[in-house]
């Protein structure tokens, strides 16, 4: 059945003092909505799901591969498809509202096991 959803009334978790996160998932993709505080830093990490990054406002510093051999901003209205088991690392200048979408879901957000985000602040 189709739901119709608004993310006025999705829960917003508290991920850290300066990371909040609303979820929207079905069996093969999953929807965030995010907001960052200025200099959250997302550790350098991989995993198996594809993510299309969107900024709404701010700019996200990203660094791509083992060596950060790439460096990317985007600031709002960009958007980037990161592929599969591509390490990489994301620095917020200024406070940062953004959406990501995975395929699959996000196993470790839904099974709280994401302790690279959890133990930053």
């Amino acid at each position: 059945m189709i739901k119709k959803l608004n993310w006025d009334t999705i829960p917003v978790e508290k991920v850290t003092d300066k990371m909040e996160r609303q979820l929207v998932y079905g069996e093969k993709v999953m929807v965030a909505k995010m907001k960052f505080k200025d200099g959250f830093l997302v550790p350098q990490h991989s995993h198996i799901n594809e993510q299309v990054t969107s900024v709404l406002s701010g700019t996200i510093r990203f660094w791509f591969g083992e060596n950060k051999e790439e460096t990317i901003d985007l600031n709002a209205g960009d958007v980037i498809v990161i592929p599969a088991d591509l390490p990489h690392e994301a620095l917020m200048i200024g406070d940062v509202e953004e959406i990501d979408t995975w395929a699959p879901i996000r196993e470790d957000w839904l099974d709280g096991t994401d302790n690279y985000l959890r133990n930053n602040s």
